[in-house]
């Protein structure tokens, strides 16, 4: 199904919620849905939204009762239909400073990478732990929510703990494993069709050299974007952009 065909098949404004979902009932929102739909968006009763809650499809739904804290909602209808990239892709993106991070979060979500992981990498300038660490996976996470109410995913992406580079590389199971590193002079085109990705980006001061060989060793392959150097919200968006046209559906 094209891009404006599907829009024109969503009713109302697209809303996540974290309750289950079933034909005929009604329920209650969460106070952050709700606050969206009463006060942010000031829908009355009867007003026409589409719902989703990651357990596949969406939910044609009716505003029941409306104030700005509290809205209850009809379920009139179900709609199996999920906007998915056929190839599942892990990001794993060293953490940014001021906003950058969360332009990489909201745009790699459209661009229908399955899970992200915000990493700390030897010339990570961001520190972050404890509760402050918590606060930004949550803020995150509500991005990426975000982003698939706008987009028209189905799917929310998981956004990891923060991890440590190393660790990561370690850890993360994919088909294949892709580092872009600049300094490299293998290009995506010369990648075969993977099952699963994992693609990691470094921080604005770029990998390490012992970063690079630690992620070659847990079976990352390295590989350039071209003759430029690209910032580290600019390279994850290129490079999700041309794996999607080469592999997904874009």
């Amino acid at each position: 199904m094209g891009t404006w065909a599907w829009i024109r098949n969503v009713t109302g404004p697209r809303i996540y919620t974290e309750k289950a979902l079933s034909v005929g009932e009604e329920i209650e929102l969460e106070t952050g849905p709700s606050r969206h739909i009463g006060s942010a968006l000031r829908l009355q009763a009867g007003a026409d939204i589409t719902l989703f809650n990651g357990h596949g499809g969406e939910f044609q739904a009716t505003v029941a009762a409306g104030g700005r804290k509290r809205v209850r909602v009809l379920v009139n209808k179900h709609r199996k239909i999920e906007r998915e990239a056929p190839l599942s892709v892990h990001l794993g993106i060293a953490v940014s400073r001021g906003e950058r991070m969360d332009w990489v979060i909201q745009k790699s979500t459209e661009l229908g990478v399955a899970e992200i992981s915000p990493l700390l990498s030897e010339r990570t300038e961001v520190k972050l732990s404890g509760d402050r660490a918590d606060k930004k996976i949550q803020h995150w996470q509500q991005i990426a929510i975000s982003a698939c109410e706008q987009c028209g995913r189905n799917t929310v992406p998981f956004v990891h703990p923060l991890t440590r580079l190393t660790d990561w590389s370690l850890q993360v199971e994919a088909h294949r494993k892709l580092v872009l590193h600049h300094r490299e002079a293998r290009s995506l085109s010369s990648i075969r069709r993977p099952d699963s990705l994992a693609l990691l980006i470094g921080p604005e001061g770029g990998l390490s050299r012992p970063e690079i060989d630690s992620a070659r060793q847990a079976g990352f392959t390295a590989l350039s974007m071209g003759p430029r150097v690209l910032r580290t919200e600019t390279a994850p968006l290129a490079a999700l952009a041309i794996i999607q046209h080469q592999w997904g559906d874009i």
